[in-house]
């Protein structure tokens, strides 16, 4: 199962590849994608949009997965963060590739075992999970990587749950 992880956003957007096999994870490619902050908001979700239908044809995943966005007090981030999903959600349609969403602490504990875990812990869990020389950076890209690794181990960890 080959799994891209997206960590949207319109200003930084992460993205990880890892591929399960023989119940072994490994990162195919991660990095993150920038927009300018001067340029005008459909250029910057366009690239994005681009960036993502690049990926799934090179790839061909089997899913892609978000991490479902934290609304905080600043709505207008929120919706700047909604805008990137939405980007990303019509790439995927146009692919027709299946999509899933995970809250951030459902990653959190399925990846660190801790659903408060912070950013370093994360890029520090992602890091050994997949044997990788170094930890993801920036942290956009370590949590698309959480997140796909998330996905790709649900169904192992609702069966040992007994599900």
């Amino acid at each position: 199962m080959k799994v891209l992880g997206i960590d949207p956003g319109t200003a930084a957007c992460g993205f990880g590849i890892v591929h399960q096999q023989d119940g072994r994870l490994r990162a195919l490619e991660h990095g993150w994608w920038r927009t300018p902050a001067g340029e005008r908001r459909e250029l910057r979700l366009l690239t994005l949009f681009e960036s993502v239908t690049e990926l799934i044809d090179r790839h061909a995943p089997d899913a892609v997965v978000l991490e479902e966005s934290y609304v905080g007090a600043d709505a207008r981030t929120a919706l700047s963060v909604g805008q990137a999903r939405g980007a990303v959600l019509v790439a995927c349609a146009r692919a027709r590739v299946a999509c899933a969403e995970y809250a951030p602490a459902r990653v959190k504990q399925a990846v660190c075992g801790y659903g408060r875990a912070d950013k370093a812990q994360v890029q520090r869990m992602v890091k050994a999970i997949l044997a990788l020389d170094r930890a993801p950076t920036p942290h956009h890209a370590a949590d698309a990587l959480a997140v796909a690794i998330c996905h790709a181990l649900a169904p192992r960890l609702l069966e040992v749950a007994g599900r």
